[in-house]
């Protein structure tokens, strides 16, 4: 099982997507990971929370069912509730500086991914079963 989990994982198979791919997911990490730098917000430590939980959800759908269009409704669970919560309080307090900007940048990725994301769970509740 050990090898198994070694030679077909979701890093591997993010690894062999297009450059363009590559580059938007790494910028998805990198900018979600960065909640850490922010433990001391409760908005940093929500999403901190929120990312590990997104995190292992694709991992285990990614066992479980392999690398199909379905793997976007970790980003559709988890996000959703997130900007539900995190819009109004951003509009609301208007943070500046690094944390302000470091939220706005986030915003805007992890929304441009969750409309990519409600169009995968979509087209594969629709039949469209290929890999993503």
């Amino acid at each position: 099982m050990i090898e198994h989990l070694w030679n077909d994982n979701l890093l591997w198979r993010i690894l062999a997507l297009p450059m363009g791919w590559r580059m938007w997911v790494l910028w998805l990490m990198v900018i979600n990971t960065a909640a850490l730098l922010y433990l001391k917000k409760p908005q940093g430590r929500v999403i901190a929370a929120i990312w590990i939980g997104n995190v292992v959800t694709m991992m285990v759908m990614y066992w479980l069912m392999g690398y199909v269009r379905l793997l976007g409704l970790s980003h559709v669970i988890w996000w959703t509730p997130l900007f539900v919560w995190l819009l109004p309080k951003v509009l609301r307090e208007r943070p500046s500086g690094g944390f302000g900007l470091w939220l706005k940048l986030l915003i805007v990725s992890d929304l441009a991914s969750l409309v990519l994301d409600y169009s995968d769970v979509i087209r594969y509740i629709l039949g469209e079963r290929a890999a993503a």
